[in-house]
């Protein structure tokens, strides 16, 4: 079976309001008030939040290892109790998703979230079920970009790691489809949608209407 893997932050969801919420949360908690904003600060809320913490930190003139990891649980006990506030589907994703597994291909994710918090966003979206699969920064001892995960997320869907393909908005997407052996899109829609083309992924993504054909173009039908 053919399958298409989808990365989340950032690719099918917007997730940077309350991830920016949670960091915020424990910048509060250091005496510091809000340092990061949802209007700035996108990119580097879908980078992750230990990449939050630093950026924050460094900014104040106060980045310390340490500190990052005191308030790396913190921050993920916050965005979980507030998951899905301002989190919102790109246009146009969940009926790409839909289009996809009528026409018979296996659907998945694979992020650097933790597993649970993905799997809880999702459920809370109201889209667990749209998906055959999820792999998360903690499934496996590796994450992202060794390929690995993605692979994993294809077993799970009883796909063909040769008959896949990743669709992604980082270099860290495009460097695990590139170590996979399978072709990647990039959507220009996100925080760095502008940065997408420099990479030179196989399609770029302007539009979730356009995935469908997109997809059957790489790695052809499932028929």
């Amino acid at each position: 079976m053919r399958t298409v893997v989808f990365d989340l932050d950032g690719t099918l969801a917007d997730t940077s309001g309350d991830l920016i919420a949670a960091a915020n949360h424990c910048f509060r908690d250091m005496g510091f008030g809000d340092v990061l904003s949802v209007d700035t600060d996108a990119g580097v809320a879908l980078r992750g939040g230990r990449r939050m913490l630093s950026e924050g930190l460094t900014r104040l003139g106060r980045m310390d290892a340490a500190v990052v990891d005191q308030y790396y649980p913190i921050l993920l006990k916050a965005y979980g109790d507030a998951i899905s506030e301002h989190t919102v589907f790109y246009p146009g994703a969940l009926e790409a998703v839909r289009t996809l597994r009528n026409l018979g291909y296996g659907v998945g994710i694979c992020t650097n979230k933790p597993e649970a918090l993905a799997d809880q966003l999702m459920r809370e979206m109201g889209a667990r079920d749209a998906f055959g699969a999820l792999v998360g920064a903690d499934t496996l001892p590796v994450r992202k970009p060794d390929p690995a995960p993605l692979i994993e997320t294809v077993h799970r869907l009883g796909g063909d790691p040769a008959k896949t393909i990743l669709i992604g908005d980082s270099d860290t997407d495009h460097n695990t489809a590139r170590a996979a052996g399978v072709p990647s899109v990039l959507v220009t829609f996100g925080p760095s949608g502008e940065d997408m083309a420099a990479l030179e992924p196989d399609a770029l993504l302007h539009d979730y209407a356009e995935l469908p054909d997109l997809v059957q173009a790489l790695i052809g039908r499932n028929s």
